[in-house]
């Protein structure tokens, strides 16, 4: 792609996510989710692949979905109350549409079905945008909702997680194992958004973080199924003996950083006398421990075969830039200790 057209829509991308993070009227808040969702659709169809042709179009349409229902229910609310502000919703029927369009838009379940068949037919590098980036604008919107319906978010949040977890077990391709990873986390962040916002915020973070890490460590050994982690050691050797631990800190095995918001928000789910939630949450939290496990076990315990094309590949010289692959893997593996450092930045 021409560096002047790239750069332009790396620009728009970050312009519509500001936008919206600056908006208080639906209006402006609705247009900067457009912007944002024009500015990726070039990056994912850059290869002109069928495949990747396909996601662009499934994408659009759901986008373009979300945004239609969302305009209609800011159109509903300002007819009902009179008001645009996202401050100043009230009225129970736009709350829910809202909800739901930007549970579309950010893909929780049961809203979930276009985010793995989407990711799958993308590039590492742009999949990694709609993982992180992507969900920044929507997630927004939703932080600044103050009428939000508790009850729909902790039933949107439980169903991912369980949909999340159940929907990776039978997965052999990556970027379809790390849409459900984003759908389970998800589902993590929307359950205590009503409770402790700022805990979600750390959540959202810490999530960004470990999967920018998992992303970069697969576009490295330019890995996409389970087999080629198999054989993926020869080319990095000390990268994936570090990769296992990315992994289960994005299950939210201690004492990596992902165990950090797990404990706290099942700890807050706790105290708000919602223990059956925070149980059902811990057990689905499993499930996605074991597609971790399985990932960990190809690349630990299996080994490909002893050709020579296979073992070679750790006498060239890395030429891809690894500066953000080692600080999100450090900060991925190692920030636990930090954890009363960072529960007193975000205020709770």
């Amino acid at each position: 792609m021409n560096p002047y057209i790239l750069a332009t829509l790396l620009f728009s991308l970050g312009l519509g996510t500001t936008i919206t993070f600056a908006s208080s009227h639906w209006l402006i808040a609705w247009m900067g989710l457009e912007i944002n969702t024009l500015a990726i659709m070039p990056l994912m169809a850059q290869h002109h692949h069928p495949r990747a042709v396909e996601a662009t179009t499934k994408y659009f349409l759901t986008q373009a979905t979300a945004a239609a229902v969302l305009l209609f229910a800011a159109t509903t609310n300002a007819w009902l109350t009179g008001q645009w502000q996202l401050q100043e919703m009230s009225h129970p029927f736009p709350i829910t549409l809202i909800t739901l369009a930007l549970a579309l838009k950010i893909g929780l379940a049961p809203t979930h079905a276009w985010l793995p068949d989407v990711l799958q037919g993308l590039d590492l590098t742009t999949g990694l945008i709609l993982s992180t980036w992507q969900k920044l604008a929507p997630f927004a919107l939703l932080y600044q909702m103050h009428n939000l319906n508790p009850t729909l978010l902790i039933v949107l949040g439980v169903l991912s997680t369980f949909v999340g977890g159940w929907g990776g077990l039978n997965q052999t391709q990556l970027r379809k194992i790390l849409a459900y990873s984003s759908i389970a986390h998800l589902g993590w962040m929307v359950m205590i958004l009503k409770f402790s916002p700022s805990l979600s915020i750390l959540a959202l973070l810490t999530y960004m973080i470990m999967t920018t890490s998992t992303f970069m460590v697969f576009k490295l050994n330019k890995a996409t199924n389970i087999n080629t982690l198999a054989m993926s050691w020869t080319k990095a050797p000390a990268l994936m003996a570090l990769t296992p631990l990315i992994l289960l800190s994005l299950g939210g095995l201690p004492p990596l950083w992902g165990f950090m918001p797990k404990w706290l928000i099942l700890q807050e789910l706790t105290k708000q006398n919602l223990p059956l939630t925070a149980t059902i949450a811990a057990l689905s939290a499993l499930l996605s421990l074991y597609f971790y496990l399985r990932l960990t076990y190809a690349i630990t315990l299996t080994i490909g075969p002893n050709t020579l094309d296979n073992s070679t590949p750790w006498r060239f010289t890395l030429t891809q830039n690894t500066l953000l692959l080692s600080i999100t893997t450090a900060s991925t593996l190692l920030l636990l200790p930090l954890s009363p450092t960072a529960t007193s930045l975000f205020h709770f």
